[in-house]
C-alpha cells in the first residue's frame, strides 16, 4: 500500500487524525464510541497490557526504516496496531495498519515513507482492536503545518477535555484520548508552535510520555510524574526517541539519557533543546508495573536494569515465602528472571518445566465452552519429564483474573506434578490502572475479589505465595518511589474523570 500524503484542515478549532479511508467516519460524541471487542481476546490471554511504545527519529537517512526497527524491538508493548508518519521537509506522509509490525510494514511502504524525520507507534487497544481511527500516530495539518503525535499513557481528565472542546465547536475522529492534545495545540493562542505544545501539555492530568512532530521539528515530553519511560539517544549526527532503551540497542544507537518526569525538549537533527518544564509534583511515581511485567527484560529503566530488578522480586519473594520443592519453573517468558531469582536464593534447582508457543498471534478460534484449558494450552506446553512426580514452585510475575493460572495448574497436574506452590512475584493486584494499562475493572480482578487462601483454593495449588508491597518496593528502592496503584490503591495523579461523573471508578473499560 501506498503511504498516503496527511490530509488538510484549515478550521484550527476542529483539527482531527488523518481518515485512513473513507468508511472511518468521525464521531463527535463526549465519551467512547460503542465498539466490539475481539473475539477470542479474554480466553487467551489473561495478563495485563501496556497501552503503546513511542518511537521518534530527527537528523537521520531513511528515518522510518529506522522507526521501524525501533517499532520491532517495541513489539512487546503493543501487537494489534502501529504505524509511522514521515517528513521530507514538504510534507508528512503517514501507513497505518492493524496486526504487528512486520505485517503492517513491507519494503515498498517503508520505502514511500521518505525523509530524515518519522514518528513510529505500536498500540495495544483496550477494545475494538479492528478500530483504525485509533491508530497512532495520530495525524492533522493545522495552521502551522503537518503534524504527528505518539502517545503511551492514559489522560485521567481526557473526557473532562473532550467535553469542553466539543462544546467549543471540535469534531473528534476517534475515541483516542490522545487526540484531545491535538486540538488543545490547535486552539492555543501562544504565537509559535514552541509555545502551543508547551500551552496544550499544561492542561493535561495523568499519564503521558510522548513524541510530537510538526513538519520537521521533534517534540518529546514527560508527565510530571513520570509514569511511563521514555528514552533519548544519538546516532551518528542524528537523535533517537524511544519507550525503552531495547529500542536503541537494535539501531546501534548509544543512551544519552532519560526524559525526566515533566521534561518538554526540543529535537532537530543534532540539535537537542530543553523547551520547558511542567508544574512540579511533589514526588514522581514511575510505574512499578513496568519492572514487574511490561518492560524488556534487557532495557534499563530509570537506570534500573529489568532483568535484575526481577531476579530481586524472585530473591525477596524466596525469603518471603519459602517451601520444601524439587524444581523451580517459570511461567514464560516474562516472568524468567524472577523464577531465576527464587532458584538462586533458594537453591532449589530451575528447570524448564513450561515452554511457551511464541507463535500463536491473534486467533478468531472460539473454543467449546466445556473447553475450560482451550487458551493456555494454545499458549503453553508442560515437559513431563520435568514435572513427573515432582513438587513444584511455579513463578508469575502478576495474578490478574486467574483464570489462565488455573489451568496452568490443571495442565501441569495432568504432566504428573505432585505439588504445586504458586508463587507471584508482585503483590496482589486490587484496583484498576487509569495511568495506561489495560487492566481488568475491579470487579474482574481476583485479588480484589477473595483472599489469598480463598484464590488458592480455586487455583487449585498446594500454596500461594506473593511478594509483599514493602518486599517489592524494597527490591528496587534506588528508582524508587513508585506508582503501586494497582496493588495499594493509593492513586497519585486526580482521577478528574472519576471525580466528574464521566468515567465509573470500577476502571476504565476502553481506551486508544
Amino acid at each position: 500500500m501506498t503511504p498516503r500524503t496527511l490530509p488538510v484542515v484549515r478550521a484550527t478549532a476542529s483539527v482531527g487524525p488523518a481518515p485512513l479511508r473513507a468508511a472511518d467516519e468521525p464521531g463527535s460524541a463526549v465519551g467512547p464510541l460503542p465498539v466490539a471487542a475481539g473475539p477470542g481476546r479474554h480466553e487467551l490471554d489473561d495478563r495485563p497490557h501496556d497501552e503503546c511504545g513511542v518511537v521518534g527519529i530527527s537528523g537521520m537517512e531513511n528515518a522510518a526504516q529506522q522507526a521501524f526497527l525501533a517499532m520491532y524491538a517495541l513489539q512487546h508493548r503493543g501487537q494489534e496496531a502501529g504505524g509511522i508518519v514521515a517528513f521530507d521537509g514538504s510534507e508528512g506522509r503517514v501507513h497505518r495498519g492493524t496486526g504487528l509490525v512486520s505485517e503492517i510494514f513491507g519494503p515498498d511502504t517503508i520505502a514511500g515513507l521518505k525523509g530524515h524525520t518519522a514518528v513510529g507507534h505500536v498500540r495495544y487497544s483496550t477494545a475494538g482492536g479492528g478500530n483504525l481511527a485509533n491508530v497512532q500516530p495520530i495525524t492533522a495539518r493545522y495552521a502551522r503545518g503537518d503534524l504527528a503525535l505518539a502517545h503511551n499513557g492514559n489522560l485521567t481528565n481526557q473526557l473532562d477535555l473532550r467535553h469542553r472542546l466539543v462544546e467549543d465547536g471540535a469534531i473528534f475522529r476517534s475515541t483516542s484520548d490522545s487526540e484531545t492534545l491535538v486540538h488543545l495545540i490547535a486552539k492555543s493562542r501562544e504565537p509559535t508552535v514552541d509555545a502551543q505544545v508547551l500551552d496544550a501539555l499544561a492542561h493535561l492530568e495523568g499519564a503521558f510520555s510522548l513524541v510530537l512532530a510538526v513538519d520537521e521539528t521533534l517534540y518529546a515530553a514527560r508527565d510530571s510524574r513520570g509514569f511511563r519511560p521514555l528514552v533519548l539517544g544519538r546516532k551518528g549526527s542524528g537523535h533517537v526517541i524511544v519507550s525503552e532503551t531495547c529500542a536503541l540497542d537494535i539501531l546501534g544507537a548509544e543512551y544519552v539519557r532519560d526524559i525526566e518526569p515533566g521534561e518538554v525538549i526540543r529535537v532537530r537533527g543534532a540539535r537537542v533543546d530543553h523547551l520547558g518544564s511542567l508544574p512540579p509534583v511533589d514526588r514522581p511515581s514511575p510505574c512499578i508495573f513496568e519492572l514487574v511485567y511490561f518492560a524488556r527484560p534487557d532495557s534499563r529503566l530509570w537506570g534500573v536494569s529489568v532483568d535484575r530488578a526481577r531476579r530481586a522480586f524472585g530473591r525477596r519473594l524466596a525469603r518471603e515465602h519459602a517451601v520444601e520443592a524439587d524444581a523451580v519453573m517459570a511461567v514464560p517468558d516474562s516472568a524468567n528472571s524472577a523464577a531465576l531469582g527464587y532458584s538462586e536464593e533458594s537453591g532449589i534447582p530451575f528447570e524448564l518445566g513450561l515452554l511457551r508457543n511464541h507463535y500463536v498471534g491473534r486467533t478468531f478460534i472460539k473454543p467449546d465452552q466445556k473447553d475450560r484449558d482451550f487458551g493456555a494450552r494454545m499458549k503453553y506446553n508442560p515437559v513431563r519429564e520435568v514435572l513427573d512426580g515432582k513438587r513444584i514452585v511455579v513463578v508469575d510475575d502478576s495474578l490478574v483474573r486467574g483464570t489462565t493460572s488455573r489451568s496452568l495448574v490443571r495442565m501441569l497436574r495432568q504432566a504428573g506434578a505432585r505439588e504445586v506452590h504458586l508463587r507471584i512475584g508482585s503483590p496482589p493486584v486490587r484496583f484498576p490502572c487509569f495511568y495506561g494499562i489495560d487492566m481488568p475493572t475491579k470487579g474482574e480482578l481476583i485479588g480484589s475479589r477473595m483472599e489469598i487462601p480463598q484464590i488458592a483454593e480455586t487455583l487449585g495449588v498446594d500454596s500461594l505465595g506473593y511478594l509483599s508491597l514493602e518486599g517489592m518496593v524494597d527490591a528496587v528502592a534506588e528508582a524508587g518511589p513508585y506508582c503501586t496503584a494497582c496493588f495499594s490503591g493509593d492513586y497519585p495523579a486526580p482521577l478528574v474523570d472519576v471525580e466528574r461523573g464521566f468515567l465509573s471508578a470500577e476502571g476504565p473499560s476502553t481506551g486508544r
